[in-house]
């Protein structure tokens, strides 16, 4: 019996047995459940197959296979020592060993994928934990490498054709068992197809997919089902094998295979995204808001000059943040980036606002990153520092913003003095197209409102001004109507007090004067949230502006009192003498300084509003004087390349010298002025408009192929953030993807649906094909293709 059943020693103690029982168990209940999306890449960061559920290891594999090998070749790889020597891992190695070879970022160590998922723990054969657990870092024996792929008995090779034999639907024993005919198959494909292609749509016009009721008596499935019975109804080949003519377990309508293929369509997405930014340099745009459901979401964006010479900002991914201190921000930038395989030292840029987390010089996120990355510049968001120099203006004149926005709350108030407003709109637009005033047209005298001025949002002091011009004769006809209302009391004393105030001669100088001075600055907003607004160009738009503000001060104050003088006689407003002695309202005379009407509007007004104006600017926009902008506007193309300076451009390479070299720096001192000369003697660049057209027309002339170096530069400058408009976009598209009626989606799958909602154009050009084999390679589906 010996030979068949081990004796039991008799110096065995029951508690060792009962501690080992209890470690199983306990091992078993901490085995990880974890959303597979939110698997880390870097293979130093892996928890051991072993620890996860055995329900989900395949799933796992699939993810990773499908991912492919973590494989970051611009990163920054760190030196080790080796006695006297010092090295450090060869991205060469990459292409020797292309399906298995893994780099940890983190602990600056090689992995085997295929041993990851397969090897069985055998202790310290086939290497041990080197190539799975701890990761190889003994650089200068690279024969190691071979050692660890040995021949086709070995348990690398045994590894290897188990992820072969996993992604390939043949060989699965399941699919053996169950063999499908062709017809089976062909159904299979056609009522897949059709879930795509619905799904699709969906989430191109960022709708919801479920209904409340989508039993099959409900007069509405909601949007996916009712989608796919129109789909069925007009398309026989669809009709014949989707919904009731499908076996009821594979109809491929469920939530679980709906949210599969949205989330196979998002991969897909980003990973055309990642292939078109290949190995180039890029910003980061990052700002967090809170979703309908009050949860923390950090948007991040990329920022990188295409192959064709285009700069990209695309959407990455939507993170959801415990908090929004640096270090929280930080993490997940670095799960982000992690998950997509990407390295920090790439970054090249960085654009927040002004917040203390984000750009604060001792423990903000811009400071966390350049202690880790010194050549990712930050750039302060432009429209954001615009916007706080118009609100710098507002605060100090704060009297007159505080008159316009309690006229349009009162006015606003109810919808009876909306509807009032309206009707007597359309009234006075009638009366001017029948007198002439006014011509008529397709898309002209549309019914408009009056806006709502928002510290927050750019723009809308400008709109709100505009808004209050166009219906001022309607909102006095309002504002008198008001106190007859008797369902209304508490505010008919201030619905009088604002119709005094605002049917005054210094009320309308104030209106036009802001507005016009708005609407210098907000052009400058318009072009400053465009994606390709280059850096360069962003500064000379601010020159701009502060150019026609100085004009203004200096030649337009009799044009505008003209406009004042005019708009007071059409409304019935007293307009002031200029020569007469200036009274301000509610001061006694006898202590009021002695000034003329001229003085005070022209000197302590006019001229005070537009410096304080100026001022405000020069105060948000200082990045000028810095050195690294400095250079960077030597690179602009405008006037024949009159901005040409080759020491600041020589200058700029040396700021950015982990991408130039010192032999890089003595090449392109001698191919600066080359390139100079050759394009302004060449037709074909004489009337570009900043360096965005520059590198565009460089790539249609293949030219960047013989001014690399150069070439680089344009990059490096066109690669800088402007503004983090791409990021509020994204803010807005959230509250229309994740609305009050679908305040309960998880972050895995907002984030999926908001990356093909914004991110269309890449989407669509995207066939079903990929996104099918994806969804197949997921997990194991009981139809097969």
């Amino acid at each position: 019996m010996e030979r068949f059943f081990k004796r039991v020693s008799n110096g065995s103690h029951p508690q060792e047995s009962h501690s080992q029982e209890v470690e199983v168990e306990s091992s078993k209940r901490s085995r990880i459940e974890i959303n597979i999306a939110d698997l880390p890449s870097d293979p130093g960061l892996r928890a051991p197959i072993s620890d996860y559920s055995p329900n989900i290891q395949d799933e796992i594999r699939r993810h990773y296979l499908q991912q492919g090998p973590c494989q970051p070749k611009d990163h920054k790889f760190p030196f080790s020592d080796f006695g006297k020597e010092r090295r450090r891992f060869n991205t060469a190695w990459y292409d020797l060993f292309p399906n298995w070879l893994e780099y940890s970022i983190d602990k600056d160590s090689v992995f085997c994928l295929c041993c990851y998922l397969f090897k069985p723990n055998i202790g310290e054969q086939a290497g041990g934990k080197s190539f799975v657990g701890t990761g190889f870092s003994n650089w200068k024996k690279k024969e190691r490498l071979v050692e660890h792929v040995g021949n086709h008995n070995s348990y690398h090779y045994q590894c290897y054709k188990k992820c072969e034999a996993l992604m390939t639907e043949k060989q699965q024993i399941q699919n053996i068992v169950l063999k499908k005919n062709i017809g089976d198959r062909i159904r299979y494909r056609t009522r897949l197809t059709a879930s795509v292609d619905c799904i699709r749509f969906l989430i191109r016009q960022g709708l919801a997919f479920r209904g409340h009721d989508e039993s099959e008596d409900s007069t509405n499935q909601g949007n996916f089902l009712e989608l796919l019975n129109f789909l069925a109804d007009h398309n026989e080949e669809v009709r014949v094998v989707a919904l009731k003519n499908a076996p009821e377990n594979l109809r491929l309508t469920s939530p679980k295979i709906q949210k599969d293929i949205v989330n196979a369509c998002a991969v897909e997405t980003i990973n055309v995204i990642i292939r078109d930014m290949g190995d180039a340099a890029f910003s980061i745009l990052v700002d967090e808001s809170r979703d309908v459901s009050i949860k923390e979401q950090m948007v991040v964006m990329f920022r990188y000059v295409n192959k064709k010479g285009y700069v990209i900002e695309s959407f990455i991914g939507i993170e959801h943040v415990a908090n929004t201190t640096a270090v929280s921000l930080k993490t997940a930038i670095d799960k982000l980036f992690s998950k997509h395989g990407l390295s920090i030292s790439r970054l090249r840029g960085q654009g927040y606002d002004g917040a203390s987390n984000m750009s604060g010089e001792f423990n903000g996120l811009k400071t966390i990153i350049m202690k880790e990355n010194e050549y990712a510049f930050f750039v302060h968001c432009f429209a954001h520092q615009l916007q706080l120099a118009l609100m710098g203006v507002a605060k100090k004149h704060g009297t007159f913003f505080t008159v316009v926005s309690n006229v349009v709350n009162i006015v606003g108030a109810s919808s009876k003095r909306r509807d009032i407003l309206r009707e007597k709109q359309t009234l006075k637009v009638i009366e001017a197209l029948k007198s002439g005033e006014l011509s008529s047209g397709t898309g002209l005298n549309q019914e408009i409102g009056i806006k709502r001025p928002c510290d927050t949002r750019w723009g809308t002091h400008f709109g709100t001004l505009v808004s209050f011009i166009t219906m001022f004769s309607s909102i006095v006809d309002v504002l008198e109507e008001i106190p007859n209302d008797r369902l209304n009391s508490e505010q008919k004393h201030e619905a009088s007090i604002m119709l005094q105030l605002v049917q005054t001669y210094d009320f309308v100088f104030s209106l036009h004067l802001m507005k016009t001075i708005l609407g210098i600055t907000n052009e400058l907003s318009q072009v400053l949230q465009k994606d390709d607004q280059d850096i360069v160009n962003a500064m000379d738009l601010v020159k701009v502006c502060k150019q026609q503000l100085q004009m203004m001060r200096d030649t337009g104050w009799n044009s505008l009192v003209d406009v004042v003088s005019d708009f007071c006689v059409e409304q019935n407003i007293d307009v002031l003498n200029m020569e007469n002695m200036y009274c301000a309202q509610g001061k006694s005379r006898r202590k009021a300084p002695k000034l003329t009407n001229m003085h005070y509007y022209h000197v302590d007004f006019f001229n005070d509003v537009i410096d304080l104006q100026l001022q405000e600017l020069n105060s948000h926009f200082n990045e000028a004087n810095t050195e690294l902008l400095l250079c960077l506007a030597c690179l602009s193309p405008n006037n024949s390349f009159f901005a040409f300076d080759k020491r600041k451009l020589i200058r700029l390479a040396q700021l950015y010298s982990y991408d130039f070299s010192t032999v890089d720096l003595r090449v392109l001192e001698n191919q600066l002025q080359t390139y100079v000369d050759d394009l302004r003697s060449n037709d074909k660049f004489s009337e570009l408009k900043g360096i965005a057209d520059l590198a565009k027309r460089l790539v249609e002339t293949r030219k960047h192929e013989v001014y690399p170096l150069v070439y680089l530069l344009i990059k490096l400058a066109l690669t800088l953030p402007v503004a983090t408009a791409s990021v509020e976009r994204v803010f807005s598209a959230m509250n229309i993807v994740k609305n009050q009626m679908r305040n309960k989606m998880g972050d895995q799958w907002l984030n999926d649906c908001l990356t093909v909602y914004l991110e269309k154009d890449v989407f669509n050009a995207i066939d079903n094909e990929p996104i099918i084999q994806r969804f197949q390679n997921m997990k194991t589906r009981r139809g097969q293709l």
